[in-house]
């Protein structure tokens, strides 16, 4: 498996062989595939410091819960005896706000990532998405941050042990298909069911409004990644196909299990006099495979849209397949169309900010005539 100077099977070189960069023969060597999501990238803009795409001024009173109570799986357990209606409220709220704080980091990681995959594109148009994505991650740095402090006071909790781990492996490793596959399709279609779940759930308008704009952007670098894996994945030797098959199952099992228990949201308990330990064994109590594989059922739940993400790219073959289906339909994916769960929620974003771009463009020409 090559991963260093050159990687062939994924047209890239290594992150400092820069002189592969400048090489008189690359420029020409341009493929199609990406030249329309690059083509629309203004279609999606928006601008978190604008008032006109999204206030952040918009008051949320400290009494009101950001999340639904039920949204909590904690809620439902032995804890919830533990807590008055006051401190049910805010014991959600720090959970939204661990969670959140989770979704930044998330979306740090995405823009050095996408920032490196510059530095091993050999393809120009691969590169010049990756560049258009760097810009709109960024993007999405800022927009949370602004919500962080408009709801939390600023308060952003540590990356969770799980995030950190696989964002610290994705953006460090040279291996191609970890960052391609590893972000473009495990983190961002986790991100995209979460942010369809958190639009339709979500009691805050401005969380809800924020998680729309941010998916017009994540759309577009899921469709990056599925465009990426149907030019790649079929010129694969069945050895590095297997590879790339065998750590995204071992990624999706890691995060099912790891990625919001009770030992990773630990620190939010404290406050409330509640250790760890004994949440999990409460939680627990309520919560097992078949409550996991029940939420599975939810087209918006983020591990299911997770599984169609690698299925209809072809990563998921029959060598993998019995695994994920304990826990989601396959057969029921495998009939869905290619379209995913978020897309429509970005479609309707895109086009209110078509309009609120279009309304932009009349005033400047207004006063430049």
């Amino acid at each position: 498996m090559q991963t260093a100077k050159t990687d062939p099977a994924y047209n890239t070189v290594a992150r400092d062989d820069f002189p592969a960069m400048i090489a008189e023969g690359r420029y020409g060597q341009r493929s199609p595939e990406f030249e329309n999501i690059i083509a629309r990238t203004d279609e999606h803009f928006w601008n978190p410091e604008d008032r006109d795409y999204i206030r952040f001024d918009e008051a949320w009173p400290d009494d009101e819960a950001v999340f639904p109570l039920g949204f909590i799986p904690e809620l439902h357990s032995a804890v919830a005896d533990k807590l008055d209606a006051g401190q049910k409220v805010a014991f959600a709220n720090a959970s939204a706000c661990w969670t959140l704080s989770n979704i930044l980091h998330g979306e740090q990681g995405a823009l050095s990532l996408s920032t490196s995959l510059c530095d091993m594109f050999v393809d120009p148009g691969a590169q010049e998405y990756a560049a258009n994505q760097v810009r709109e991650e960024a993007r999405h740095v800022h927009a949370f941050t602004n919500y962080m402090r408009a709801r939390f006071g600023g308060k952003i909790f540590p990356v969770g042990d799980a995030m950190g781990a696989l964002l610290n492996d994705l953006v460090q490793s040279p291996v191609v298909y970890k960052k391609v596959v590893g972000m473009q399709m495990l983190v961002e279609g986790l991100a995209m069911g979460a942010f369809a779940t958190l639009h339709v759930k979500a009691n805050d308008p401005l969380l809800r409004r924020l998680c729309q704009l941010v998916m017009t952007d994540e759309a577009f670098h899921h469709k990056f990644g599925k465009i990426w894996a149907h030019a790649t994945i079929p010129r694969l030797d069945a050895a590095e196909h297997h590879a790339v098959e065998d750590w995204a199952l071992e990624c999706f099992q890691h995060l099912l299990f790891n990625l919001i228990n009770a030992e990773q949201k630990r620190l939010i308990y404290e406050p409330f006099g509640l250790d760890w330990q004994w949440v999990r064994s409460a939680v627990m109590e309520v919560f097992g495979d078949a409550d996991r594989r029940r939420l599975m059922r939810d087209s918006t739940n983020a591990f299911r849209v997770l599984v169609k993400t690698l299925l209809k790219a072809g990563i998921i073959t029959e060598r993998t397949r019995a695994q994920y289906a304990a826990w989601v339909d396959m057969d029921e994916l495998s009939a869905e169309s290619d379209r995913m769960v978020g897309d429509d929620i970005a479609d309707e974003g895109i086009a209110y900010l078509k309009g609120v771009n279009e309304g932009k463009k009349k005033v400047v020409r207004k006063n430049s005539g």
